[in-house]
């Protein structure tokens, strides 16, 4: 397209979209920038300083809140910007609980993805004095978890409760090395304004906010949430014959990325032992398994015993609005009767 950028990172030609940052280019034509604090779903803030780049005629600058400009020649490595980016790298893990073979983030952890690039050892942390972790766990949520002494202040949390939830919860509290995330008054997530939606834990980087049940699912079906008629794009994750995990579709156009509690958390209910998996019908006072077919054909001959008032429709939250027109369209147009209602008027 012609209204492309064309600028060189790292001796290679890329083209972005005007407005777009220098890393979304880079990361987007497959060229790695460390980075934290930033997420494709909000505004960049450029607080981790790991993302550094040279431009050709600057100083090195913050590659997230920069944007792209023709003919910029940008490089993503050198001996200032890795020095510089180890530092702070080791000031970040030093303020971190990073015991991360018994963390439900290892292996998917962007910290352990920056500090595996960037190259920190054990060594190289001993020069710097590491503080006393004694943060207490959260556990008042019944959905997730808080630990903040895997916390590293990118602040992805605060933005996603603010730019993306509109519930604005949560925020940085304290100062100095006693900075953290809080809920008003530091008290237990539960005793906040939050909801509970889950897109904090969907976003966090680190180990900082996990689910309380959480298991690695050996595969993932795309589906619609069974909740309301809003129709969410859901990725259900599946192990054993259980359900196991639930995210958002990026991109969904009826969700855009985001789930409420119950598409995130809500999905248990698949995996109850009681819940019915087949039609079920009454014959002489047993309940039997029936095909559709012949459940249909028992609700029709039962609706032809009522008459106009004698019947009522109650339609579900979890309908369509499609389904929802259909069924009192039913109600008026078949059986002769305004009797109708739905829970959702609650």
């Amino acid at each position: 397209m012609s209204d492309l950028i064309t600028l060189t990172i790292d001796g290679r030609p890329v083209q972005a979209a005007p407005g777009t940052s220098i890393l979304r280019a880079a990361l987007d034509s497959g060229i790695y920038i460390p980075h934290l604090c930033d997420h494709p779903d909000l505004e960049p803030v450029g607080i981790c300083r790991l993302c550094l780049v040279e431009i050709e005629g600057r100083r090195p600058t913050v590659s997230c809140k920069t944007p792209v400009e023709e003919g910029l020649v940008v490089r993503t490595s050198s001996a200032d910007l890795d020095l510089i980016r180890k530092v702070n790298l080791e000031l970040l893990i030093v303020n971190h609980d990073y015991n991360c073979q018994s963390c439900v983030k290892n292996s998917k952890c962007q910290l352990q993805k920056v500090t595996s690039y960037v190259g920190v050892d054990e060594k190289s942390l001993r020069r710097v004095r590491k503080p006393e972790l004694d943060h207490p766990l959260d556990t008042s949520n019944p959905f997730f978890t808080r630990d903040m002494n895997k916390c590293v202040l990118c602040g992805i949390c605060v933005r996603t409760c603010d730019e993306i939830q509109g519930d604005g919860c949560i925020d940085f509290a304290f100062r100095g090395t006693r900075t953290k995330i809080s809920v008003l008054g530091d008290k237990p997530i539960l005793e906040s304004a939050c909801v509970s939606c889950g897109e904090c834990v969907a976003r966090c980087p680190v180990g900082a906010l996990v689910p309380v049940k959480f298991e690695e699912p050996a595969y993932e079906v795309e589906t619609v949430c069974p909740y309301c008629g809003c129709g969410c794009g859901i990725i259900v994750g599946a192990r054993g014959g259980r359900v196991v995990s639930s995210r958002a579709v990026p991109g969904n156009q009826v969700n855009r990325g985001s789930l409420c509690v119950k598409g995130r958390f809500g999905l248990g209910y698949v995996n109850h032992p009681g819940r019915l998996t087949a039609l079920l019908i009454r014959k002489d006072g047993e309940l039997v398994e029936a095909a559709w077919d012949e459940a249909l054909a028992l609700v029709a001959e039962k609706l032809n015993s009522y008459k106009g008032d004698q019947f009522a429709a109650i339609a579900s939250a979890k309908c369509t609005s499609e389904d929802s027109y259909v069924i009192q369209k039913f109600a008026r147009a078949v059986m002769g009767t305004n009797n109708i209602d739905h829970c959702a008027r609650l």
